[in-house]
């Protein structure tokens, strides 16, 4: 495992040295049980990603469009807590599973669970940091505080109606990677990006400190193609879970290869 501070900024860069462009996948733990979640995890190792965005479960997605929405109702079903999330994490740390983790969830969720237990029970189970969409810039300052000195990342996004002042003002206050929302809108996969990405993530890369990472809508090889020379990293999320709707006993295996498509289309 990567050692040191901001393992998932180290991530990314480490395979952008190798002429790669990093992915990162995203799912929904507990979607449909915690065992496939595993299964998954340590399918999409064989790959390779930088890192991996695992989201757990809220009631009221407001990110998230209609197939990760499906997704969390799914695993809402197994009622699942924190606690056991945090178990999950750890026990595919003790099966060798070494790229680093984001646990991609809303605020209300750890705001109610207590930051600085989030933060302990984070570092404890082998967490590198957290992304949640609905956490302004102007609110962070109390998670902040609690994630000050530790090794964990928080992934702030940015979107096309983002001016430009306050994309330098999230690229200074985030960690890890600045997230590119590639369209005004929800989560899903796209026939189609939008006209002006290329010139949008030229914009966004000179403004920022921080490598960008781009997502929403990504879902075939020529969309990574068009965005491999413009982003440092790229999200992939509704294409992956949509396989675990259609057959989730055959997703782990599906997930993999799919992602290996991706990764060779570079």
């Amino acid at each position: 495992m990567l050692k040191g501070k901001n393992k998932v900024k180290k991530a990314i860069l480490a395979q952008k040295s190798k002429g790669e462009v990093p992915l990162i996948p995203y799912i929904t733990a507990f979607d449909p049980d915690k065992e496939t979640t595993k299964r998954i995890l340590l399918e999409m190792a064989e790959v390779e990603p930088c890192c991996v965005e695992l989201g757990f479960p809220f009631s009221d997605p407001v990110a998230d469009g209609p197939t990760i929405q499906k997704a969390m109702v799914r695993a809402l079903k197994n009622a699942p807590t924190l606690d056991e999330y945090f178990e999950l994490v750890s026990e595919v740390r003790s099966q060798g599973f070494q790229i680093p983790i984001l646990l991609m969830t809303y605020y209300n969720i750890l705001y109610r669970y207590g930051l600085r237990k989030v933060v302990e029970e984070a570092l404890s189970s082998g967490v590198d940091g957290f992304i949640i969409p609905d956490l302004p810039l102007e609110e962070i300052a109390p998670f902040k505080k609690e994630l000050k000195g530790s090794s964990l990342a928080l992934v702030l996004l940015c979107a096309p109606t983002t001016p430009e002042d306050r994309i330098k003002r999230i690229s200074k206050a985030t960690s890890g990677f600045l997230y590119y929302v590639s369209l005004t809108g929800i989560t899903g996969a796209r026939d189609r990006l939008p006209e002006d990405i290329r010139q949008r993530l030229i914009l966004v890369k000179k403004l920022s400190s921080q490598p960008v990472a781009v997502g929403f809508g990504i879902s075939k090889p020529e969309h990574v193609q068009l965005l491999s020379p413009y982003a440092d990293a790229l999200v992939v999320g509704s294409a992956l879970v949509r396989l675990i709707e259609e057959d989730a006993k055959s997703s782990p295996r599906a997930i993999k290869n799919f992602l290996r498509t991706l990764k060779g289309s570079q």
